[in-house]
């Protein structure tokens, strides 16, 4: 089939219609046939086959093309019809010029004579194209001949464009005419099936997906199909198509497409082509909470077009094809890449004036910040002020909700409008704190650097200098940082709080380096001794941080200094320093709740946009707070550790470090090594985060069966720690980790003295999870009689601390002293209970310890039960049955010497393994078992 046949399908009702016409005008009575459709639909391809179809039976064909680009002369039209023919029959006068007769009517009467004559001896076919860019004349000649050819046999066959556009047409050639006179057929664009045909015609092995997205870019129009065709062809030679059709016409070659597009458009004129346009211009987002009548209001006020036309034509394009409604009815086009077409045509200076419009449109209406700002990002300049504060109310709360790229996209285009030196500092600050938390790089520094010289409010300097000075820190530049925010310090002589807030983050700042850490504290504690009010209440805080970690104070006393320092009025610049340095002491004092509210509270008055070293202090005490609970997947899916090693920052962070640990206790070891291997630590800034992440990676080598080289981190870490004063084992238990490597390498007494003195900084502290922790270590490094006392007093300690890691630990250490002591009951309960805590945890990595010890404390083989009475320890089954006997839990905790608090665990631990809910079910449990000889006595109630 031909190319020309092909575009031609679905047409066999029209050329049936003009074949039957035809033989009615052959047989002496003409009529007008008219054959009306929209741009595109192929009217001109279906005259071609009308007039094709006549010749071949016989029929002369006379031609005429309307254009309102061509001769403008009246009847030009006509005079172009009746000149087409071959010859002039004899007797018949070639059409004279029309200035050659002086009045127009006669000059039609003479065209008709000479139409007339040239039916006299053949029947005539009068095919005439696009017949709405006729002249006047023209068409009141064809109007008039439509009425007289009815005993004539001629045909005359007319293409009209029938298309709903924004500027009202003039009525149609048959306006005027009987019904009796005129048949008229309407062209409709063609049925996917018919143009998924037309696809394969050229492209056979086309997988279906993207023959759809060759109909839907075609929008049923053979006229845009076919161009979409052609450039394709050029682009696939082989006939093979690519997976998926682009998107952009810049795809296209040699452009067919996107020509006959903007054809399309200029035909529709000026009017529909602006409104088509603009709707072009407006993504999904912009029309999201749009009802369709308030789409086409904007849509007329972006393209002035008359607002009561455009409902009308989004419609009509709708049945056409080239629009798709989409959620709650809005209309979009087709496809992406008519989209694409659509706007290739446009001027830039066009499209950014309809953004800047559609802009104005919304935000009269009430549309929400993000929505205007997203048309003002499209736009030139506005030069108004309420556009500036559309595009920063649209970054604030982009920024809030966790859309940093949408907010630093905001806040670049805002500083193309003219702002005041307040506003400007603001947006500079927010943006270079937003771009170095995006990307981590060094772009945000020069925006923040303008934001500290720039005049205004000295608390909005000041913001900007705690700014720029955590990102100078975290790039390993804490000298730096120092200078920027004691440059301040004469520009502030009558703002004292200011200074102190200053200091404060100074000192903070400081823990990047350890020797501006010294400096800072050495002054910080100076300032105090003359007067706590030089220092601010974050400062005191910060003092007693330093107090904990230096080993000089007992949890009870850092708390309850932190606790009055809470109670003391504070201003909000300096708040988020006070509740980021609470909430660590917090933690490190195992009031986690507390911890966690501080956290919260912290978070909640951070703004996302500006950087803030407490932002970050409050995350890492979030992930301690995790990592003290088990929660290893929530420490796994922090963004901080998808981050670049190299590129990301000088080194790795706090939850590089805890991810670490996380990986290897879930048992993927491998994933942990990737994760270490990916920073070099040689070239790392010293800093805090690097401590801990040394002890972290000694936790991967010991793991993994390297204990020297797991011994080598743990005393790096050390010495780094002690180096900065921080000796307390409230940051790294790195002695304790130690101890455990020193004993496996077979040191013994190295591992003693390690182990004592971490039990002596423990007890200063003075928490259940230290003391416990550590003596459990030093359980380990003395062994015998000794070890399991201490051993025993460690779980003791470690029932009533939160870290459920730490006395799972424990447990495993304990049970293997029993297993040396030959006491395999006793180790059966503290390694199945150690098993059964893991796998509720889901720590693999201490789950598998505890099972592999389980063989040296039974016989080699069994099952490790974890449900049923077979899986309950020693201890909850003596507290089941005096439960089971109708003790209280207060009665039960008494009797056992216990906290009533580890009754309870014991009890919830035992109704999850026996399957029941409740503690009547306990009797029946018990009484429906037959004894185990090898089960300790429990006699109920004593």
């Amino acid at each position: 089939m031909s190319a020309e046949l092909e575009t031609l399908r679905e047409r066999r009702e029209a050329l049936e219609l003009v074949a039957a016409e035809t033989d009615r005008a052959r047989a002496g009575s003409g009529r007008l046939v008219l054959l009306r459709g929209a741009t595109g639909t192929g009217r001109t391809a279906l005259l071609e086959a009308v007039a094709g179809q006549a010749a071949a039976r016989g029929t002369r064909v006379l031609r005429a093309r309307c254009s309102s680009d061509g001769d403008t002369a009246a009847f030009a039209p006509v005079r172009q019809l009746l000149a087409s023919g071959a010859e002039f029959e004899s007797g018949v006068e070639p059409c004279p010029d029309p200035a050659d007769t002086p009045h127009r009517w006669t000059r039609a009467e003479h065209l008709w004579d000479q139409l007339r004559a040239y039916a006299v001896d053949s029947p005539l076919l009068v095919a005439v194209d696009d017949v709405h860019c006729a002249d006047e004349s023209s068409r009141r000649w064809f109007v008039e001949a439509a009425r007289r050819i009815d005993r004539l046999p001629v045909l005359l066959v007319a293409t009209e464009r029938s298309q709903y556009d924004l500027d009202p047409p003039p009525a149609g050639l048959a306006h005027a005419l009987s019904p009796t006179l005129v048949r008229t057929h309407t062209v409709t664009p063609l049925s996917p099936e018919a143009a998924a045909q037309l696809v394969r015609s050229e492209f056979g092995t086309a997988p279906p997906g993207w023959v759809d997205d060759c109909v839907r870019a075609g929008a049923g129009s053979p006229l845009l199909l076919r161009a979409l065709l052609d450039d394709l062809r050029a682009r696939e030679p082989d006939g093979v198509p690519r997976t998926t059709l682009p998107e952009s016409c810049a795809a296209l070659y040699p452009g067919a497409y996107p020509a006959a597009v903007t054809w399309w458009l200029d035909s529709a004129g000026p009017a529909t082509a602006g409104v088509a346009r603009a709707l072009a211009t407006l993504d999904d987002d912009a029309l999201e909470d749009e009802h369709p009548r308030e789409t086409a209001e904007l849509l007329a006020r972006m393209a002035d077009a008359d607002p009561a036309r455009v409902p009308g034509w989004l419609t009509a394009m709708t049945h056409l094809g080239l629009l798709r409604p989409g959620p709650r009815g809005r209309p979009g086009y087709a496809h992406p890449l008519l989209r694409d077409a659509v706007l290739s045509g446009w001027p830039s200076t066009r499209r950014q004036a309809a953004h800047r419009t559609a802009a104005e449109v919304m935000l009269r209406r009430g549309d929400r910040a993000e929505t205007v700002a997203g048309q003002l990002l499209r736009a030139s300049a506005v030069g108004a002020p309420w556009a500036a504060t559309a595009l920063l109310d649209a970054a604030d709360l982009a920024a809030r909700d966790a859309r940093p790229d949408d907010a630093v996209a905001f806040l670049r285009r805002v500083l193309d409008e003219p702002l005041t030196p307040a506003r400007r500092t603001t947006a500079l600050t927010e943006l270079g704190s937003l771009e170095f938390a995006v990307a981590r790089s060094s772009g945000g520094i020069p925006r923040l650097t303008e934001a500290t010289r720039l005049p205004g409010m000295p608390q909005d300097r000041v913001r900007a200098a705690v700014a720029l000075g955590t990102v100078l820190a975290r790039r390993g530049k804490a000298r730096a940082a120092m200078d920027v925010l004691r440059g301040l310090d004469e520009q502030l002589a009558d703002h004292p709080d200011l200074i102190r807030l200053l200091q404060t983050a100074s000192a903070l700042l400081s823990d990047h380096d350890q020797g501006i850490r010294e400096e800072a504290y050495r002054w910080l504690y100076g300032a105090a001794e003359r007067s706590p009010d030089l220092v601010g209440t974050a400062g005191r805080a910060l003092l007693v941080r330093y107090d904990a970690t230096a080993g000089l104070v007992s949890a009870a006393t850092a708390m309850e200094r932190i606790r009055a320092l809470l109670d003391e009025p504070v201003d909000a610049l300096a708040e988020p320093f006070l509740l980021g340095t609470a909430a660590a002491v917090a933690q490190w004092a195992d009031e986690l709740e507390e911890a966690e509210g501080l956290v919260r509270r912290g978070l909640a008055r951070q703004r996302p946009s500006l950087l803030h070293p407490m932002h970050e202090a409050l995350l890492n005490v979030r992930a301690d707070i995790a990592a003290v609970r088990g929660r290893y997947a929530e420490l796994l899916v922090d963004p901080e550790v998808r981050r670049s090693g190299g590129r990301a920052r000088p080194g790795p962070a706090n939850a590089h470090a805890h991810a670490l640990i996380a990986l290897v206790e879930t048992g993927r070891t491998e994933e942990a090594s990737r994760l270490a291997d990916s920073f070099d630590l040689r070239d790392a800034q010293d800093s805090w985060e690097l401590n801990r992440f040394l002890y972290a990676r000694g936790v991967l080598r010991s793991a993994a069966g390297d204990p020297a080289g797991a011994l080598d981190d743990f005393l790096e870490c050390g010495r780094r720690q002690t180096a900065r004063d921080v000796v307390s084992p409230v940051v790294t238990p790195w002695r304790t980790a130690a101890a455990a490597c020193r004993t496996a390498l077979g040191r013994p007494q190295d591992a003693l003295a390690l182990a004592r003195e971490e039990l002596r900084l423990a007890q200063v502290w003075d928490t259940p999870r230290l003391v416990g922790r550590a003596l459990s270590g030093l359980a380990t490094a003395t062994g015998g009689r000794r070890g399991l006392e201490l051993a025993d007093r460690a779980v003791r300690l470690l029932r009533d601390a939160p870290a459920q890691t730490e006395l799972i630990s424990a447990l495993i250490a304990q049970g293997r002293q029993f297993v040396a002591a030959g006491d395999r009951a006793r180790a059966r309960d503290a390694l199945r209970e150690a098993a059964e805590r893991a796998e509720r945890l889901g720590a693999v990595r201490l789950r598998a310890q505890a099972e592999d010890a389980l063989p040296e404390g039974r016989s080699r083989g069994a099952a490790t039960a974890l449900t049923g009475w077979e899986a309950l320890t020693g201890s909850e089954r003596r507290i089941a049955a005096l439960a089971a006997g109708g003790r209280t839990n207060a009665e039960i905790a008494e009797l056992l010497h216990l906290a009533r608090r580890t009754v309870e665990t014991h009890l919830t631990s035992a109704y999850r393994k026996l399957g029941i809910r409740r503690r009547a079910e306990l009797t029946a449990v018990i009484e429906g078992r037959a004894a185990d000889p090898g089960d300790p006595a429990e006699v109920p109630g004593g």
